[in-house]
């Protein structure tokens, strides 16, 4: 069933990178109840509150898009808040939407659901048939258990929730802390600082060999408002560009568009995590939807929006 322009529909977490995009995208396309709550309004993680926002507002559609998030260095020092945060999140969310009759839930997970060594391009049925990665293997564990637990609702109730699995993800409101970002804002923080304070010389982490595949979040925000209003299948649809790049070249690529001429040095004693992670996503594809926007332009936007907005980025 598609989607309503005058219906309610929840963003949970829409202050967050990915959550604003969708937000901002959905009130873009002209649709008029679109609601949000801060964390200081509404606490995802306490379940008495989250029953008595849905009881009052009875959301039509929910868009699951928070989360605790951090790159190797957040997940490897946290299991124990990655798993206990992040499930108590979305067992809140779900079991108030399907209690309080909303009739369609939209649930992100993260390409890191799958296993470490998996076929390349990832299909989605390589859910669960080897071994996780182990510096991020809690928060993926987390993000299996909203999948089962939204295939669950549908198949015992007949619930219409859906779950999808994007790939890594940049855009404006990114995490620039170096201590638990993901690597391209990481980069892109390296090297503007290192241009600002005449260093020439920039550290990566790993020795710059793995694959990873990166889509902006405007692009997410797309397909994510294509799937609520093309699709109503349990079985989960994965989200990305379809292409990857090796972290150096990623590096190389972000020198390139901040104009920073110096030099890169890998620290190969740092992890480098799983070897390749690239999405098979020619489900979606079928579907109707694809990506629009390229690395390089993707890069210039997201560094466009660091420079202007320092006081919100988290740094």
């Amino acid at each position: 069933m598609s989607l309503n322009k005058d219906e309610t529909i929840f963003v949970a977490g829409h202050r967050g990178m990915v959550g604003s995009a969708i937000h901002g995208k959905l009130v873009a396309d002209g649709f008029s109840r679109v609601l949000g709550r801060t964390h200081a309004e509404l606490d995802l993680t306490d379940r008495k509150a989250v029953r008595v926002f849905f009881g009052r507002e009875k959301p039509a559609v929910v868009v699951m898009a928070a989360a605790k998030v951090g790159g190797i260095i957040a997940n490897w020092e946290q299991p124990v808040e990655f798993l206990l945060q992040n499930l108590a999140i979305q067992n809140n969310l779900l079991e108030a939407a399907a209690d309080f009759g909303s009739r369609k839930v939209l649930y992100l997970g993260s390409s890191c659901i799958y296993p470490k060594l998996a076929p390349q391009p990832i299909p989605e049925t390589a859910l669960l048939t080897g071994p996780l990665e182990p510096t991020n293997d809690a928060y993926a564990i987390a993000k299996i258990t909203g999948i089962k637990l939204c295939q669950s609702y549908a198949r015992e109730y007949g619930k219409n929730f859906l779950s999808a699995m994007p790939t890594n993800l940049y855009g404006p409101r990114d995490n620039y802390d170096l201590h638990n970002s993901h690597v391209l804002p990481a980069l892109i923080r390296k090297v503007h600082e290192a241009k600002q304070s005449g260093n020439k010389t920039i550290t990566v982490w790993g020795s710059g060999n793995p694959r990873r595949e990166f889509l902006h979040t405007s692009d997410l925000a797309d397909a994510c408002v294509f799937l609520l209003d093309h699709y109503d299948e349990p079985d989960l649809v994965n989200i990305g560009c379809g292409e990857d790049v090796t972290i150096r070249e990623l590096a190389e690529t972000v020198c390139d568009v901040l104009a920073f001429d110096g030099s890169l040095e890998f620290d190969a004693g740092k992890p480098d995590g799983t070897p390749r992670k690239l999405l098979d996503i020619s489900k979606i594809k079928s579907l109707g939807w694809s990506p629009k926007i390229p690395l390089r332009e993707g890069i210039a936007d997201a560094y466009r929006w660091f420079c202007e907005n320092r006081a919100e980025a988290r740094m």
